[in-house]
């Protein structure tokens, strides 16, 4: 009729996580009681799919070969948001009127101005992330002329990264 915190106790049995709630005492005979209950379960980064919970019903009066028990199941889903930062050093360029690719040139110059891009991966959780694949396409040609030279490519932070074939094709 009325409800009611219920009083609840953590322990370990057997290895297993156990958690003894009081429902009442003395309870009549008859009574019918609907439980709600809310668990905070930590650490489940490396559990699987799913967590299951063992829930039994026990009377401390009289030993009963009817202990009402159920097993439960949940699923696990990791929940993370992943947020990607760029920038462009410098911002913007402009190639001179009179700048001109200079074919089989060793000298970073006559391919262009130099332009960084600088990606950035955070992972904004709650939970951890693992096996994410990140991909960016930089369009390097325009028809049959080179759009952008694509020199190198670098990572910081234990990530590995692969690259396109065309990545710094007159080694220069």
């Amino acid at each position: 009729q009325g409800q009611e915190k219920l009083s609840c106790n953590p322990k370990k049995e057997n290895g297993t996580h156990v958690v003894l709630c009081e429902l009442g005492n003395p309870m009549k005979a008859g009574a019918r009681i609907t439980v709600d209950m809310e668990l905070s379960v930590s650490g489940l980064e490396d559990i699987g799919e799913a967590i299951t919970f063992h829930l039994q019903l026990r009377s401390k009066n009289s030993p009963s070969p009817s202990n009402a028990s159920v097993t439960v199941t949940v699923p696990v889903e990791a929940e993370a948001e992943m947020e990607l930062r760029g920038n462009s050093l410098p911002a913007t360029t402009v190639l001179p009127t009179s700048w001109h690719w200079v074919e089989g040139s060793q000298q970073l110059e006559d391919h262009g101005i130099k332009v960084e891009h600088v990606y950035e991966l955070h992972n904004k959780g709650p939970s951890t992330v693992s096996g994410v694949t990140l991909s960016i396409a930089v369009p390097h040609l325009l028809g049959d002329n080179v759009l952008l030279y694509l020199l190198e490519l670098g990572t910081e932070g234990g990530m590995n990264c692969s690259h396109h074939p065309a990545l710094n094709p007159a080694q220069v």
